[in-house]
């Protein structure tokens, strides 16, 4: 009898059995993938290409001639075929066409409407951020670019790591990028006469962005798998969450780490675990203490001087005392939310139907709500981690999180799904949402987009800053007619 032949079925049966969804006969026909002819899923959706500077419109994974890998077929996860010597190079279908208009969409929403609120909302007070515990439209907008920009980062991971780009050279890459953001934020931190080096404010909005993106980006590197791989066939319905384990471990030490030192870390004169605005706040027994141990760790490394000295609870808590809603400790929390968007990446790139896609969508939607509402005991005020947005905390970012879920789901589902809308013309202030973040800081003073109003009505304010947020979409508009995209 032949031992190779009976070594070869039992090794077959041994693999069929580790691997039902995948067919690993050698025997069969090759999908057209494997054959140096790819052919494009008849899913709308693996036609979409993911939003990022970085992407590109065909991915290719070099495969060894000597190791014969598998290849899966992507518009088939059931089938898998493998490469003879004579491939070099492997399309991902899953790049190829267009960009994914409702995540462009869904970002140029997102700067419009802070354009908008930063021009001054009309000066209502739902276009205002809250002074201190609570939730208003205005405090939307910095968490969902925080979260867009982890569904693109990891698309952008993916592409280099699957064009074999060492790991190093992409980590470089990041530092770069993280070193231009937070360079931005110095420069806008310096308009209107705010450039006085001894009180110059050091965090912000860009710096944050700066953190938050080098963190997860780092993570990502060297814990993404940017291959299929059969050990997840198993965990097929959860195996966007399986594959990315490590990411989230990590992402939890940190929370941990923000969680420990937010109600352990002994502040002078404050008690521990203390999160109120200083001042007034409860009879004035700890006016000296904003913000607990993030505005602390602030003061003390930054220095007085040089942090944020106009929070929003001073208006009604009557604080004197400097606290940046920016801070060193809350981008702990940032983190969080950036990794809840590289989630929704993750679904997009591991599940090719609609269906599918938005069912996870909904479930992390759920999720984040309900973590959200346990935490602060669907209370404003009060339960164990109040929603608050100069704090950043654990709760107000898992509910800022569930409406980016939800909102990004409707989007998709008429703009990528059912067609209804093409995304204009949020979708051209989202392709160039860095130049009008830092254009609508630089010129917000300056006329046309902004005058004194005759009399103070909300009418008034409310035509000129709607006039002021309209003129930077056309801004967009004639940069996109150019091609001419600003990038970092």
């Amino acid at each position: 009898m032949d031992i190779t032949w009976i070594t070869r079925v039992l090794t077959h049966i041994v693999e069929a059995e580790r691997t039902p969804l995948l067919s690993a006969s050698r025997s069969e026909s090759q999908p057209s993938i494997a054959s140096g002819d790819p052919q494009p899923s008849t899913s709308s959706a693996s036609h979409l290409q993911p939003s990022d500077s970085a992407s590109t419109s065909m991915a290719y994974t070099p495969q060894s001639s000597s190791s014969q890998p598998a290849v899966l077929d992507n518009s088939n996860p059931a089938q898998v075929s493998f490469p003879t010597s004579s491939q070099g190079l492997i399309p991902d279908n899953r790049r190829e066409g267009g960009r994914l208009r409702s995540l462009d969409a869904f970002r140029g929403l997102a700067i419009v409407l802070m354009i908008f609120v930063n021009y001054g909302g009309g000066k209502y007070y739902f276009f205002a951020h809250a002074r201190w515990n609570g939730l208003t439209v205005a405090d939307l907008v910095f968490p969902w670019f925080l979260w867009i920009m982890g569904t693109s980062l990891v698309f952008s991971m993916r592409s280099q790591l699957r064009r074999a780009t060492r790991r190093y050279v992409i980590v470089l890459r990041i530092l770069k990028r993280s070193v231009t953001l937070f360079a931005l934020g110095i420069i806008v931190n310096s308009t209107n006469g705010k450039n006085y080096m001894p009180t110059f404010r050091i965090l912000g909005v860009l710096q944050r962005f700066a953190i938050c993106y080098f963190l997860t980006a780092v993570i990502e590197v060297y814990c993404m798998n940017p291959q299929e791989s059969p050990e997840y066939v198993r965990y097929w319905v959860v195996r966007d969450v399986v594959r990315s384990a490590a990411q989230w471990g990590l992402t939890i030490i940190l929370i941990a780490v923000h969680t420990t030192i937010t109600f352990a870390l002994p502040v002078p004169g404050c008690p521990k675990g203390y999160l109120g605005p200083g001042g007034l706040h409860e009879g004035g027994r700890f006016s000296n203490c904003t913000g607990g141990a993030a505005g602390y760790i602030d003061r003390v490394v930054l220095g007085s001087a040089h942090v944020y000295s106009h929070p929003t609870s001073a208006v009604i808590y009557n604080s004197d005392t400097p606290y940046d809603p920016e801070g060193l400790l809350g981008a702990l929390t940032s983190v969080l939310m950036v990794q809840f968007g590289a989630a929704c990446g993750r679904i997009i790139l591991t599940f090719h139907s609609h269906k599918g896609r938005i069912f996870c969508w909904v479930v992390w939607a759920g999720t984040t709500g309900l973590l959200a509402t346990c935490l602060c005991f669907g209370r404003k005020e009060g339960g164990a981690i109040p929603v608050n947005k100069n704090l950043w905390s654990l709760s107000f970012v898992c509910c800022t999180a569930c409406f980016a879920f939800i909102l990004f789901s409707v989007f998709y589902i008429i703009i990528d799904q059912k067609k209804w809308w093409s995304g204009s013309p949020l979708r051209y202030t989202g392709m160039n949402s860095i130049l009008l973040y830092v254009g609508h800081e630089i010129c917000g003073s300056l006329f046309p987009w902004s005058w004194k109003p005759v009399g103070q009505h909300h009418a008034n304010y409310l035509i000129m800053n709607l006039w002021g947020m309209s003129i930077w979409i056309c801004v967009a508009y004639v940069l996109h007619r150019k091609k001419l995209y600003l990038s970092v």
